[in-house]
C-alpha cells in the first residue's frame, strides 16, 4: 500500500473509531436515561475529577444555558453533584455522584479490559506513535470545532 492509501485508511479508521465511540456512549446513556452529549460531559468530569459549569461549557461548546440544563439533567439522574467552588464562593463545581462512581465503571469494565489488551499488543514505539496521533487529533477536533462555531455564529448574525 502506498502512503496516500495508508492516509485514507487512517482517516477512515479515525472516523469509524469516532462512530463506535459515540454509539457506545449512546448505548450507555440509554441505560442511564441520558443523551450522548450528557455522557460526554460525564466523561469530561471523570477525566478532570470535577469541573465548573463554565469549564464544561467551554469544553463542550454548549451555551451556558444549555450547559446548566445538562447539569440539571445529570443531577436529576443522580449522576453528578454540585459543590461550592473551593476558590470562588459564588461559583460551583460539578463532580460525579457516588452512584455514578459506582455505576460507570461496571458499564465500561469490559471495554476497558479489551482496550488494555489491544493497546498492550503494540510495541513501545508503536504506542508512542499512537499517543502522538491521538494527542494531535484531540487538538485538531477542538480547533476545528471552534472554527466551525465561529463561522456558524458569524453566519447566524448576518442572517
Amino acid at each position: 500500500m502506498n502512503k496516500q492509501e495508508l492516509v485514507v485508511r487512517v482517516i477512515r479508521g479515525a472516523r469509524e473509531y469516532s462512530i463506535g465511540t459515540v454509539l457506545f456512549h449512546q448505548a450507555v446513556g440509554q441505560f442511564l436515561g441520558i443523551n450522548v452529549t450528557d455522557m460526554k460531559c460525564l466523561d469530561l468530569i471523570t477525566l478532570k475529577g470535577s469541573a465548573s459549569p463554565s469549564e464544561l461549557a467551554q469544553h463542550t461548546g454548549l451555551s451556558t444555558g444549555a450547559t446548566t440544563a445538562m447539569i440539571d439533567r445529570l443531577e436529576k439522574a443522580k449522576l453528578v453533584v454540585r459543590h461550592r467552588h473551593p476558590e470562588d464562593r459564588r461559583g460551583t463545581t460539578v463532580a460525579l455522584s457516588k452512584e455514578a462512581a459506582r455505576k460507570l465503571p461496571t458499564l465500561f469494565e469490559s471495554l476497558s479490559r479489551a482496550m488494555e489488551r489491544l493497546a498492550s499488543s503494540y510495541s513501545k514505539t508503536e504506542l508512542e506513535v499512537l499517543v502522538d496521533f491521538f494527542s494531535k487529533v484531540a487538538l485538531l477536533w477542538m480547533t476545528e470545532r471552534e472554527m466551525l462555531q465561529r463561522r456558524y455564529t458569524k453566519m447566524s448574525v448576518s442572517c
